[in-house]
C-alpha cells in the first residue's frame, strides 16, 4: 500500500459509504475477507480441520485469522478495532409525535456529539430480526427523517448561552406530517427490506447522515466522513490481513468488536469471551493443549487501533503541549499512565519498530493532566487475555460527530503498518 495511491483511499471511501451501521461494517469486512480466500466457520460447531485463512462472525463482530493450520502455539499478532459508532438508534415502538408532526422515538447510542445530528437528512440502516430468529440487513439510503433545530428567533440567546439539548426531548426526528400511527414505521421498514410486516419481531436500526465520504481541500489532503471512528481502523485491519501473505511463524488475527462506544460488555464486545474463545479453539484445533495456549498468549502481542485526537486549530489549549498529533503525519501512539490506554514502554518500542520497518511516520499522543482521555479495547484485551498491547490511532477532528475529519494519507499509513506487523519476522 502506498499513501499516494488513490485506489487505496477509494476503497476506504467505499467501505465507509457501504457501512452506515456496525452490522454493515461487519458485512463490508466479510466481503473483503471472502474475496481474499477466507473461509467462514460456525461458532456453534466443533472445529477439527482449520482453514489457513478463516473467520467467524457474531452479530456485528468479526474475528479473522491467517496462519498455518499446524501452527499450534505459535505467537499471535492481533489487531483489534470496533465496528460501532455513536448514533441515534430507533426504539422498539418508534411511532411518536404531536401537533401535526410524525416523529420517531430514538435512543442515543454512545457519546454522540448531539448538535451534529441536527438538520441533516437521515437514512436508516441496520438489521431486522424475524420471529424465527433470522436476520436481514436493511439499508434505506434515502432522506427519511430529520432532527430540526429550533429557529434562532425562538432561542435568541443561543449564541451567548450555547446550545442545550435534552436527549429525551429534543432529538426525536420528524419523518412526516399527520397523527402518529402505531405500527406505521414497522410496516414501512419491513417493506423497504421486501419482507411481510407480520414477520418482523424486532430490530437493531441506526439513523445515519446520508452525506457520502468526501475528499476535501484544494490539495485533496483531507477526508470527511461519518464513522471514521472506528470504521477506518476496521478497514485498515481487514485490508492488511487480506494483503499479507499467510505467515508460517505466527498466526495473524484481526478482532473487530461491537459495543466499544458503550463499554464493550456484551457477547460481541471486547469485554466478552469472543476473542478468547476463538483463540483457544484455534490453538486446540492446531494440536496445542491448554498450557501451551496460555504460553502462546504470553508470547503474543496486540495492536489496538482506534482513532486519536489531532490538535484542534481553534482549541490548541485543550491538548498537551509537546504531544499534539497532526493529520497526515502518521498514526499516533497513545499513552496514558493511568491505563486508559494499554501502551507500555515495551509495546511502544515494539510498534515503533513496526512503523520504522514499514517506512511509516508516527507520532505520540498523551492527554492533558486536567482533561481525562477516553479509553479503547486495548486495556480490556490486555486485562482479559494477558497479551502485551499497544494503542495506536489515526489523528482526527470532530470525534463522535455525525461527520468526522482526518487526513487522506494517515489511513494508508495505518494499513501499511498493520500489514508490516503481520509480515515481520
Amino acid at each position: 500500500m502506498n499513501a499516494s495511491d488513490p485506489n487505496d483511499l477509494n476503497d476506504l471511501i467505499a467501505f465507509l459509504d457501504a457501512s452506515p451501521s456496525p452490522w454493515h461494517a461487519a458485512a463490508s469486512s466479510v466481503q473483503r475477507l471472502v474475496a481474499a480466500g477466507f473461509t467462514q466457520l460456525a461458532l456453534d460447531t466443533p472445529w477439527r480441520q482449520l482453514p489457513a485463512r478463516g473467520f467467524v462472525q457474531r452479530g456485528a463482530a468479526i474475528v479473522a485469522w491467517s496462519g498455518s493450520p499446524d501452527s499450534g502455539p505459535a505467537p499471535l499478532r492481533i489487531v483489534g478495532a470496533h465496528t460501532d459508532s455513536p448514533c441515534l438508534r430507533v426504539k422498539p415502538l418508534p411511532d411518536a409525535g404531536g401537533y401535526g408532526w410524525k416523529q420517531l422515538a430514538v435512543e442515543v447510542y454512545g457519546g454522540a456529539l448531539l448538535n451534529s445530528w441536527l438538520d441533516r437528512d437521515l437514512g436508516v440502516a441496520g438489521r431486522l430480526v424475524a420471529h424465527d430468529g433470522s436476520a436481514t440487513l436493511v439499508l434505506v439510503d434515502e432522506a427519511v427523517a430529520r432532527v430540526p433545530q429550533l429557529a434562532i428567533h425562538l432561542d435568541r440567546d443561543i449564541t451567548e448561552r450555547g446550545l442545550i439539548l435534552d436527549k429525551q426531548v429534543h432529538l426525536a426526528p420528524v419523518w412526516g406530517i399527520g397523527a402518529p400511527s402505531p405500527g406505521e414505521f414497522a410496516a414501512w421498514i419491513a417493506a423497504q427490506a421486501g419482507l411481510p410486516p407480520d414477520t418482523i419481531a424486532t430490530w437493531d436500526l441506526c439513523l445515519f447522515d446520508r452525506t457520502k465520504a468526501q475528499v476535501l481541500g484544494p490539495a485533496g489532503d483531507l477526508l470527511a466522513a461519518g464513522r471514521l471512528d472506528n470504521q477506518l481502523s476496521c478497514w485498515a485491519a481487514t485490508v492488511a490481513l487480506c494483503a499479507a501473505p499467510t505467515p508460517t511463524d505466527c498466526r495473524a488475527v484481526i478482532a473487530l468488536f461491537d459495543h466499544e462506544e458503550v463499554g464493550s460488555e456484551s457477547t460481541s464486545g471486547a469485554a466478552g469471551p469472543l476473542l478468547e474463545h476463538v483463540l483457544e479453539r484455534l490453538a486446540l484445533a492446531s494440536g496445542a493443549d491448554r498450557s501451551q495456549f496460555l504460553a502462546q498468549l504470553a508470547a503474543s502481542s496486540c495492536i489496538s487501533a482506534d482513532n486519536a485526537h489531532s490538535v484542534h486549530p481553534n482549541y490548541p489549549e485543550r491538548h498537551e503541549p509537546g504531544h499534539r498529533p497532526l493529520v497526515n503525519r502518521g498514526p499516533a501512539i497513545k499513552l496514558n499512565s493511568n491505563q486508559r490506554y494499554a501502551t507500555s514502554a515495551d509495546t511502544a518500542a515494539m510498534v515503533q519498530r513496526v512503523f520504522d520497518a514499514a517506512g511509516v511516520p508516527w507520532q505520540t499522543f498523551v492527554s492533558r493532566n486536567n482533561m481525562p482521555c477516553g479509553s479503547t479495547i486495548g486495556p480490556i484485551t490486555a486485562t482479559r487475555l494477558g497479551i502485551d498491547t499497544v494503542d495506536v490511532g489515526v489523528p482526527q477532528l470532530s470525534m463522535h460527530s455525525a461527520r468526522e475529519l482526518c487526513g487522506t494519507h494517515d489511513p494508508i499509513y495505518l494499513a501499511s503498518a498493520l500489514q508490516a506487523y503481520f509480515e515481520r519476522a
